[in-house]
């Protein structure tokens, strides 16, 4: 094998110099040495909502009704806006300085650095990662509840709908880490614009799969169910209801959560003009308000059709039997949307290692230097890119083998994340860089914006941890 090393070394894709490149400054390269950057608000728009409309969609028609049909709207609209007003804060972070000509800032850590540094860095980074890593596993055990539904939508169509169809999810779990094992070998952002379009595709056809079932459903009931406030005491003890609720606001929050890797996709927009920034703003208002009709319709819709008895997952929890074959033909394009949305997640992840091992080991063949290896035609491996990637992803496959709480563990992450990398960092990163006079109106807004959506975090965060500890006590590893 050692005689088959390239001699070129590799370089992590999210910093690279013009000089290690072996090119002066040319038409074919960014103002920091890169090779041009040909991302636009389109690639930028379908990167974001193949992070955002995840599977978390399935579950805002529970959300919303734990929270009835006023407050459950309404909280999903404050997040969308919340989530605009700070990723837009965050875009103009990318560069320091002027923002077609200052220094870029290629990752979320990178602004923080340029920022505010200090140990908000490492704070920021260690938020970042977990999260991500939190992300992996919550992606890894909703795809398996896909493959399981359409294993199961198939038995209760063939036995009755009384069968109970036991199916373990561990092996689904198993099939989708193998996939994801090899879609991590794509090295990087700028090369996996045609999954997240594809997985863009997919998200929109299983949305619309679960709006319309929903809309049969109200139709075959005759009318609109659920109510005002939610579901009722009685039903729910009032601790729980209190509990549901605030989970409620966890998963509405995860199902808006990307800002972890906004800066991530921002490195891919071409130079300008226009600035990166407001390209990515433009991108943001376009997925934000495109994402926000899709989970207005679908939330609702899967309220209106099932009310207080509204499952956790609308595809999944078996609200709807038939048609068995359109079930399967959503529970598919969830699959193919999960295997592209863990790619765009994980990729700051996996450059921030291999960057770091780099810097760590520049002499080392093993983590710069590439192995032919002859296919269809000679392809090109970096072996500790291939050996760390296909380690994390085994990692997470297992954890989640024991963490198969779906709703609970999405209302965690959402809560986890939603504040620190979403809300806290960008305003303070704005207010830095703007130079905001400390109590001034636009000041004491913005910290009060920070304060509330930090007492939305706790309340999820409690309400879900809450919910995991009653999974707990009924479930047993690896036998779900």
């Amino acid at each position: 094998m050692a005689d088959k090393v390239v001699a070129t070394y590799y370089y992590p894709p999210m910093e690279v110099a013009a000089a290690e490149l072996g090119h002066t400054a040319g038409s074919k390269l960014d103002d920091d040495g890169r090779n041009k950057r040909t991302g636009t608000m389109w690639t930028a728009s379908s990167h974001i909502i193949t992070a955002v409309i995840g599977s978390g969609v399935l579950s805002l028609g529970w959300a919303i009704a734990q929270l009835g049909w006023v407050a459950g709207p309404a909280v999903m609209l404050l997040f969308s806006l919340v989530t605009y007003f700070t990723s837009s804060l965050l875009a103009d972070c990318y560069r320091s300085g002027d923002q077609s000509t200052g220094k870029r800032n290629y990752t979320y850590m990178d602004a923080v650095n340029a920022n505010l540094s200090g140990v908000k860095v490492q704070i920021c980074g260690v938020l970042q990662y977990a999260n991500i890593v939190g992300v992996a596993i919550g992606y890894t055990i909703a795809a398996s509840i896909s493959m399981l539904a359409i294993k199961r939508a198939n038995c209760f169509h063939g036995h009755g709908h009384a069968d109970p169809c036991k199916v373990s999810s561990v092996p689904y779990m198993i099939i989708f880490g193998v996939a994801q094992v090899f879609f991590s070998q794509i090295p990087d952002f700028d090369q996996i614009s045609w999954l997240s379009m594809l997985a863009a595709a997919m998200s929109f056809t299983y949305s619309s799969i679960g709006l319309g079932l929903g809309i049969v459903q109200v139709i075959a009931n005759g009318g609109v169910k659920g109510s005002l406030t939610g579901i009722s005491i009685g039903t729910v003890t009032p601790m729980q209801k209190v509990w549901r609720s605030t989970q409620a606001f966890g998963d509405i929050a995860f199902a808006y959560s990307y800002s972890l890797i906004l800066i991530e996709i921002q490195d891919t927009i071409r130079a300008p003009p226009p600035s990166e920034s407001t390209v990515m703003k433009r991108a943001t208002m376009v997925s934000v308000a495109v994402t926000t009709v899709f989970y207005m319709l679908c939330g609702c819709m899967g309220y209106a059709a099932f009310g207080d008895a509204a499952p956790g997952n609308l595809l999944t929890g078996f609200g709807f039997y038939e048609p068995f074959w359109l079930l399967d033909v959503a529970n598919a394009a969830i699959v193919i949307h999960l295997v592209g949305a863990y790619q765009v997640y994980c990729q700051p992840l996996f450059a921030f290692v291999e960057k770091w091992a780099a810097k760590r080991w520049p002499e080392s063949t093993y983590v710069t230097g590439e192995v032919e290896v002859p296919l269809f035609r000679t392809y090109k491996v970096n072996m500790f890119r291939a050996t760390w990637r296909t380690a994390f992803v085994t990692a997470t496959t297992v954890v989640s083998m024991m963490l198969p709480f779906f709703n609970d563990v999405v209302g965690f992450l959402g809560a986890l994340g939603f504040w620190p990398l979403t809300v806290y960092f960008p305003v303070e990163m704005y207010v830095v860089q703007k130079k905001v006079p400390k109590w001034s109106t636009q000041w004491v807004c913005l910290q009060m914006l920070s304060l509330g959506c930090l007492a939305i975090s706790l309340a999820a965060a409690a309400g879900s941890i809450a919910g995991i500890k009653s999974d707990l006590k009924v479930y047993h590893p690896f036998k779900s």
